[in-house]
Formats: C-alpha cells, structure tokens, sequence
C-alpha cells in the first residue's frame, strides 16, 4: 500500500515535509501578516531544528519508512512539460490579480527547477525581473491535503498567501505514482469555500474531526463532510472553534497523543461547550445530533473512555502561553509516541503525570538510531525537541507534517 491513514496515532510509515529555504529569508518584515508570519524566521536555525526533527522521525519510523520532501514529489512531475505548462496555466487562472499571465511565454520555457523557484521563492530566474510574494508557508505542509482512510482531501487555501501552494499539492496528487491507490477519492470543494488540513483529524477509520476554523468555512466543511460520508466514512464531527489568529486550525488546540489520549487547550475545547455536531449519513441525507462537548461526543460515538491532558497543565497563563508556542500541536509518531517543542515545559510535565516518558530528542536519536525502535514494548513517550526558530511561523509538529501512511501495530 503506497497511502492511507486510518487512524491519527498508528504507527508513522510515510510522511510529506518541507525543511525551510530561501523563501522565508525573503519575508518582509512589512508584509509578514499578509504572508501569514507573526515574526521573521532566521533561516539558518530554523533548518537546523527542522533537519534535527526529522531524525527522531527516521529514528521512531520502520525500516522501510519514508520521509518525502514536498519539492521533490513536485520536481517529479515538473519533469513532464505537459504537467508544466498546465500548472503554470492553473496559476494564471486562480491568481489573476498577480498578472503572472505577462510572464506566460518566459515561465513555459523554463525547466523543473526553474518553475519551482518561481513557486516557492516568487521570482523568474535568471534575471529575477518579474515578482511576487514569496510562499514560506510552504513549511507547513499539513495544511496542503489531508489523507483519511484511503482517500484525499485537496485543501483549498482561505488565504491568497497560501493559494500557490495548494495548486502544488494538487498538482502532486494528480500526477505522482505516490498517490496512485487515492487518486480515484479525492475530495475537492469549490467556490469560495474553504478548508485546509490543520482541521482535519482521523480518529479513527469511522470518525473524522473537522474544525470550523478562521480558515475552513461552515460551506467547505459541509462539502467535505458530505463527500466523507458518501466514501463510506460513518460520522463527522464538526467542531466550532474560535475564529481568531491564536486558534487557526483545530489542531493548534487539539490533537491525539493515543488512540483515546488528546493534548488539549483547555479555554477553546474543554470549556466551550454546544460547538460540537455528529454529521451523520441518513438515507439520502446528512443527519445532525448536537453535543455539549467533544470528550462527551467523542465517548458517545467510539464507546471509549477519553483522557484530554491540558497543555500547560492547570494553570491558566501557562495554558495560555504554551498553546501560543504549540503545545497542544503534537505529532504522533506511533500509539502514544509523540513529538513537541522542548519550550512547552509544563505540557510535557502534565504528560508525564499520565505515563508519558519524556526524552529530549538527543536522547531518543541516540537510543534508537542503532536499535530497533518498537513502539509495542517502549512503553508512552513525549519526545521533546528544539524549535525556538520554527515557532516563530506559528505552527508545531503536527502542522509541519503531511502523513500519507500509517500502519496498525500488529
């Protein structure tokens, strides 16, 4: 099997990432809150922190796990011309308002690497007389798609920042022999509707969380949920959260650490209540059932305990200050193995009041590098790891990886 996910925290076996380059070097700092930026990221640190996670990747992941960068799978496919020139005509349709349509003739001469330089870095080589904005957001390739159970979901960007990107992941999916098994359920919306992967979870192969964020509309959820459930999917959640920058995606406020263990940010999830509705199939249409909470909608729908663990534990202003640097944002790396910033001191405190070991990421790469590493027998473990530059961009573990394969420990 070359895709699919059935579950948020079964065992990593292929994950879509991009390490940052050059275009976060070309953020402005007057133009960072149109590129989405709440502050500029020095580029040389911030690869470091990438390339140091992605080895407690290679060392949690099996043997025959594989970690993809995102420019690679599109400089695959910018290798055919066809494939070229119907991206570049993509581009000049959905953004008019960036006149790339004066540069047509000088973009389809270009080769792979030249076009992605364009994409990325907002410039036409070799003379760079023609710009646009950079797209540094390109680090944070959850939100490009998001696969569940042996489908895709194509994002579509709330943000003119994101637009470019989004084109490029789709153009990845129609094209690259890696997406051949999801190719025939993808799920696509439309309009001006949006919706982008940060606020798509898998709980499990019958349940599916959505979030009713500033970046998905209620329309493009409503889509999304629709076609979830016409792919055989038996219930989406949907989850109202608040609009605001702090909150952009459900997962900056909620992800899975276990099957039934959740990192949580208790103000936006545990103390909100009524924002949660089961979407249902029913016949021909979609039924509804409201619920007070989502750990009493989750226990309902699976019949399992829920354990939400707070991230910056019971203090409100560490609570407060630790979701703003991601806490909540873990990424699992198999069933109760996850990764987070080293900053979130007291996350990672209040995980180990629930079993959870913690090791820094030297410790866990030097224990497992040369060892097998089984997550069967290891035990829970929170692996902590430096990100004092990334997080500069506003996004944790979970929002800087694309899974497109998890396997169930057998």
């Amino acid at each position: 099997m070359k895709a699919g996910i059935l579950s948020e925290t079964d065992r990593l076996k292929k994950v879509i990432v991009h390490t940052p380059g050059r275009e976060v070097s070309l953020v402005n700092p007057i133009l960072k809150e149109e590129l989405l930026f709440d502050d500029i990221i020095f580029e040389n640190d911030a690869r470091a922190e990438h390339l140091d996670m992605l080895k407690v990747f290679k060392a949690a992941m099996p043997d025959d796990g594989e970690i993809f960068e995102v420019l690679d799978l599109a400089h695959s496919c910018f290798e055919s011309e066809d494939v070229r020139h119907e991206f570049i005509e993509l581009m000049i349709r959905e953004l008019p308002e960036d006149n790339i349509h004066t540069v047509e003739n000088e973009l389809k001469k270009l080769g792979a690497t030249d076009l992605l330089t364009f994409v990325v870095e907002g410039s036409l080589p070799p003379n760079r007389n023609f710009n646009i904005h950079p797209a540094p957001n390109l680090l944070f390739t959850r939100d490009l798609a998001a696969v569940c159970g042996n489908g895709i979901i194509l994002s579509r960007a709330a943000r003119k920042a994101r637009v470019r990107e989004f084109l490029m992941m789709e153009m990845i999916v129609q094209n690259h022999p890696l997406f051949d098994d999801l190719r025939n359920n993808v799920i696509h919306i439309g309009g001006q509707q949006s919706i982008e992967g940060g606020d798509v979870l898998v709980a499990n192969e019958d349940l599916v969380l959505i979030g009713m964020s500033e970046r998905t509309s209620f329309s493009g959820l409503m889509s999304v949920a629709e076609q979830l459930i016409d792919q055989g999917v038996e219930n989406v959640l949907a989850v109202d959260i608040p609009k605001q920058r702090s909150s952009m995606h459900l997962d900056t406020i909620f992800t899975f650490a276990d099957h039934s263990e959740c990192v949580v940010f208790p103000p936006a999830i545990e103390d909100q209540t009524d924002n949660v509705v089961h979407l249902f199939g029913n016949g021909d249409f979609v039924g509804t059932k409201r619920h007070s909470s989502l750990k009493g909608a989750l226990e309902e729908i699976t019949g399992n305990d829920f354990t939400f663990i707070k991230c910056g534990g019971e203090e409100r202003i560490n609570q407060y200050r630790e979701q703003w640097t991601d806490g909540a944002n873990v990424f699992a790396l198999a069933p109760g193995v996850i990764v987070g910033y080293e900053r979130n001191t007291r996350t990672f405190e209040e995980m180990a009041d629930y079993g959870y070991t913690h090791m820094d990421q030297y410790s866990f790469i030097e224990k497992y590098t040369d060892r097998k590493f089984d997550p069967k027998t290891e035990g829970k473990i929170a692996i902590s790891f430096q990100g004092h530059e990334l997080c500069r961009g506003r996004g944790g573990a979970r929002c800087m990886t694309l899974p497109v394969l998890r396997e169930k420990l057998g």
